[in-house]
């Protein structure tokens, strides 16, 4: 097949880019003809065998040619942007739609694609849907934010959902908002997991933590190190981490903050404010870096206010670190009294005492790792969304 994937941000950085990295490799391992569309704000992106990439290119340090004169925009925040869809003018809005719209023309008419899959029921996904070739969407939960939050861009939403012919949901509760908050009949929603890369994520038994920590010169002297990795917005609940910390900081514990994003200072001044001596923000990491980090943790926290999946819960895992995760979203069905715990959201008490006994307890790293392995590998994901790919019975329920 020629498969067409679209993205509303580059395939680093945010759980629905490595989303669709994820599915890009795995396609092409399977021989299929694989074209990505992503926004981009820099020359040297990310390459993978096998699949073509074609940015569209937005403003930030770099001058390139035919780059829109703004950063790409985002329901939250991102490592490379915290420009918001919400703050952009009308304008800005048409030349992002004509910006993609271009793109995606341009792939249909040299590539001729068998199929568009598009993340998040957005804007792209509705030019994707007016296209007239099988359109898939997958719901990654900012979406539905962006949905509820801004009525300005339903004519795209509403759109998107009447004219594509699948969506498909990462999480339970991510499909119960999708078919509450839209008009849709249920053939056309499906539930699939969302899937790591086993080739990223994995126990490292050479992990050596003196040498990780050295790289961010910090000294290895901590009985136990607490991390977490993802976007520093609201949403991700990173303050209700801190006042946790400020329970359970013994002055031998660890705490490692990888991820950047638009509460980058105001997270540091509360680290400051509570007096938190052994915490480290460490900004954006790579997949290699973050492997590194979960070898050599002791938990991963997942504080997650809103969370449709929890991506990063699933590899943490599977580097053999158990996971404390909030009750919020998709985290509670990968969560489990055998991997980790979940706390109640926003309540840093509960936190503390769950981290503490996590440190308790003794966890085998490889039933963790077998663990997501068994349910959550996109290796052997993948087959699944390449018979709904094929699925003939699409076009029978169709709407356009």
């Amino acid at each position: 097949m020629k498969i067409l994937l679209i993205n509303h941000f580059p395939l680093e950085g945010s759980g629905s880019g490595v989303y669709t990295q994820n599915i890009a490799k795995f396609l092409a391992k399977k021989g299929h003809e694989v074209t990505v569309i992503m926004p981009e704000n820099k020359t040297n992106y990310l390459q993978m065998e096998g699949v073509k990439m074609h940015p569209v290119f937005f403003k930030k340090d770099e001058i390139i040619e035919g780059q829109l004169d703004f950063n790409f925009p985002c329901f939250t925040t991102h490592p490379e942007s915290i420009v918001n869809f919400y703050d952009l003018t009308d304008a800005q809005i048409k030349m992002y739609e004509d910006a993609f719209r271009k793109a995606i023309n341009e792939e249909i008419k040299t590539n001729k694609p068998d199929i568009i899959h598009a993340g998040h029921i957005w804007i792209l996904s509705s030019i994707a849907a007016d296209t007239g070739i099988k359109t898939i969407i997958t719901a990654h939960g900012t979406d539905i934010i962006g949905h509820q939050k801004d009525t300005k861009f339903h004519s795209y939403t509403n759109n998107a959902v009447d004219k594509c012919d699948k969506i498909i949901t990462i999480s339970n509760d991510n499909k119960k908002l999708v078919e509450t908050l839209f008009d849709i009949e249920e053939e056309r929603v499906c539930l699939m997991k969302n899937g790591y890369n086993p080739e990223k994520f994995y126990i490292d038994e050479n992990a050596k933590k003196e040498e990780i920590l050295a790289r961010f010169n910090i000294e290895n002297k901590y009985d136990k190190i607490v991390c977490f990795a993802g976007k520093l917005t609201k949403i991700k609940g990173i303050d209700t981490l801190l006042k946790a910390n400020k329970l359970y900081d013994d002055g031998k514990t660890l705490t490692l903050i990888s991820g950047n994003g638009e509460l980058f200072n105001e997270l540091n001044s509360l680290k400051d404010e509570l007096g938190l001596k052994n915490t480290y923000f460490l900004g954006n990491q790579t997949h290699d870096t973050l492997r590194d980090i979960y070898n050599i943790a002791d938990v991963s926290i997942v504080p997650s206010r809103v969370e449709a999946f929890g991506l990063v819960a699933v590899e943490a895992l599977a580097c053999g670190t158990p996971v404390i995760a909030s009750n919020q979203g998709g985290l509670p069905e990968i969560i489990n009294d055998e991997v980790g715990m979940i706390f109640t959201v926003d309540n840093e008490k509960e936190l503390a005492a769950d981290i503490l006994k996590v440190f308790n307890t003794k966890y085998d790293a490889k039933k963790l790792n077998k663990y997501v392995f068994d349910k959550y590998s996109q290796e052997s994901l993948i087959d699944e969304l390449i018979d709904l790919y094929q699925n003939d019975e699409i076009e029978k329920i169709h709407i356009k």
